[in-house]
């Protein structure tokens, strides 16, 4: 049973926090510009709320903050509607929960222990059985040439494959944790490389030095939520990065329902050629199903990497900066539905409605838009 808390809250004074200034392209590098949708403020500080005093309430009493945040996070709690405190229905679609949690999420994963061909359910991966390799998000094969300095050649294992000798197998994670295993070794060519190496025949992890588990969480200085009030389902589909930057990591978010995003923090996530990295989520229409919507998709329909819309989410100098913006140039399809970004300490505004993005009164129908917090929680609602 997930049950709803009241969050009461007052801002009591005001805080300055420097902006980053990041560029969203199909790779989310922070420091790299491909279409550049929407660019922090060029503002040496922005003024945002704080701090702010928050009292959670569980069924007519007060309950501890990290009591909330974790609840939150393994989704056992949920946010309540105008302060009611009654029991919510079940929040997520039946396992695998696709928008909820994992089992085994906190084990540690025992390295080279387990064969190759079993999926690491049991340490809190996954499966996304609509990709067609054995619940594996992507499996990337280093070729001839590949060195310490670079893998080269990488062959992309296709649908009917597997977790296969010498390849790198990536998968996703629960919603609010992202897969904390990568070679240090990357693309000769700038390609990302992502996943748990199969050598030998068995399972090894190749970043132990960032987590001895599969999956790790963002940012813990803020929370960033994602809200349905639909009467159909929106499937949010994040970039499997590093890896083959398919949009194969699923959040399905059911009508009325509340899940979490992962917001990547900088300073303790993958890098790529130096440059810090945030994530990007693809937003499909309403009613997709995600075994539609979390995979490569075609122009003849608006959805996978042709969704009409992308998120921006990650915390870098102080703060989570949160946007919104059109999967330009790929598409210029629209959702049918209003997205907005929500939350007490957000600085700036930023909202989609009947084809526009909009900050405050400026609205275009290409320029997306960007809030940024500091600490607390945020929610992309959609309605």
């Amino acid at each position: 049973m997930k049950l709803s808390i009241a969050l009461l809250s007052a801002a009591v004074a005001l805080s300055a926090a420097q902006p980053a200034h990041q560029h969203h392209g199909h790779h989310q590098h922070l420091h790299k510009e491909k279409r550049n949708p929407v660019a922090y403020p060029e503002a040496d500080y922005v003024t945002v709320p704080g701090p702010t005093k928050v009292l959670y309430v569980l069924n007519g009493q007060p309950i501890e903050e990290d009591e909330v945040q974790e609840g939150i996070r393994n989704g056992t709690l949920v946010f309540s509607e105008g302060g009611l405190t009654n029991a919510a229905p079940p929040a997520y679609a039946p396992a695998p929960f696709y928008g909820g949690g994992s089992s085994g999420v906190d084990a540690e994963f025992p390295d080279g222990k387990l064969s190759c061909d079993t999926f690491p359910s049991d340490y809190g991966a996954v499966p996304v059985e609509w990709v067609g390799l054995g619940g594996w998000t992507g499996v990337q094969c280093p070729g001839s040439g590949s060195s310490g300095t670079g893998i080269d050649n990488i062959r992309t294992v296709t649908h009917g494959g597997n977790c296969e000798e010498g390849a790198y197998c990536s998968y996703a994670c629960p919603a609010g944790y992202q897969k904390s295993q990568w070679p240090t070794t990357q693309g000769a060519t700038g390609q990302s490389v992502g996943g748990i190496l199969c050598k030998d025949g068995k399972l090894h992890l190749t970043n132990p030095g960032m987590s001895n588990k599969l999956c790790m969480k963002g940012s813990d200085k803020v929370q960033i939520l994602v809200k349905n009030k639909l009467d159909k389902n929106v499937a949010v589909c994040r970039t499997d990065y590093p890896g083959t930057e398919s949009e194969t990591v699923p959040v399905d978010v059911q009508p009325g329902q509340t899940s979490n995003l992962t917001c990547p923090e900088a300073d303790n996530y993958y890098t790529w050629q130096g440059g810090k990295t945030s994530a990007q989520y693809y937003v499909n229409p309403a009613g997709v199903p995600v075994k539609d919507a979390c995979q490569w998709g075609t122009p003849e329909n608006p959805w996978g990497n042709y969704a009409p819309m992308n998120l921006g989410v990650g915390y870098s100098n102080g703060a989570a900066w949160l946007s919104i913006f059109q999967n330009a140039p790929t598409t210029d399809a629209k959702l049918e539905f209003c997205v907005e970004i929500v939350g007490d300490g957000i600085s700036g505004s930023c909202k989609y409605e009947n084809g526009q993005y909009c900050s405050g009164t400026s609205c275009s129908a290409t320029t997306g838009c960007t809030v940024s917090l500091s600490s607390g929680t945020a929610t992309y609602v959609f309605s």
